[in-house]
């Protein structure tokens, strides 16, 4: 069952995330845009089934592209973590670099960093 407000905050985190214009077409999005400003409730089945398919192309977009960020900022930072624990003695240090948890869990201290803060 869609609501009201669950369109518009996917279309927000869509928006936010600069996704909602590279990932869906103008008749998608107009679609969005006209099932949040005409119904508190989406009833219609069919109506239902195109906005889903919609919402799961974005939620695709998301993780692809925070996958990519991940990539992009967690795994150079990984390494460099990796490389300094490795010189102090750590030798499990060097698998850092491969775990897809702590490459998310750097890129997400990154981001949530201000940029007054950040180093290099």
């Amino acid at each position: 069952m869609l609501f009201r407000r669950d369109l518009v905050r996917i279309k927000q985190k869509g928006i936010h995330r600069r996704v909602w214009f590279k990932v869906l077409d103008k008749v998608e999005r107009a679609i969005v845009d006209l099932a949040i400003q005409c119904v508190e409730r989406v009833y219609s089945v069919k109506l239902e089934e195109i906005i889903e398919g919609i919402i799961e192309r974005l939620e695709n977009a998301f993780v692809d592209d925070f996958s990519e960020l991940a990539e992009r900022i967690g795994r150079p930072l990984a390494k460099k973590l990796s490389r300094i624990a490795s010189r102090w003695g750590n030798v499990s240090a060097s698998e850092w670099a491969r775990e897809r948890a702590f490459l998310k869990y750097l890129t997400m201290l990154h981001l949530n960093t201000p940029a007054v803060f950040r180093v290099g």
